[in-house]
């Protein structure tokens, strides 16, 4: 069956525009509804994104102490190589001049004792 009513083109805008109307007038009425709900979760949403940073700038500050951390240790064992490196060299020094000493001491006590054998021989001689 065919709708016998017949819809002129003012009829059917009409109807439109109240149809409009009552969308519009029902979403503000779900608006007004909602809004304490809106606030709760929008002042909750607040509050999770304020926790979210206390976080995010916790991590940040541990990631820069323990940096830190590295660093120092690693100065520090910097350090502890320079210093063994400047014993090891320092040792290495001492070493050489006591070696030179001695080759300088066992030279004169050779010297000494060849000395001492010609003045022995030149006694004998006279």
């Amino acid at each position: 069956m065919r709708n016998i009513k017949k819809n002129e083109l003012s009829d059917r805008r009409g109807a439109s525009a109240a149809a409009k109307a009552a969308l519009l007038e029902a979403y503000r009425a779900a608006k007004a509804a909602a809004e304490p709900t809106r606030e709760a979760r929008q002042s909750e949403r607040l509050l999770i994104a304020e926790a979210r940073e206390a976080r995010r700038a916790q991590r940040e500050q541990v990631k820069l102490d323990e940096q830190a951390r590295i660093e120092t240790e690693s100065a520090e064992r910097d350090a502890a190589s320079a210093a063994s490196a400047r014993a090891e060299i320092e040792a290495r020094d001492i070493a050489d001049k006591n070696r030179v000493a001695r080759v300088l001491e066992e030279e004169a006590a050779r010297k000494a004792k060849r000395d001492r054998r010609y003045s022995d021989r030149k006694a004998r001689q006279a």
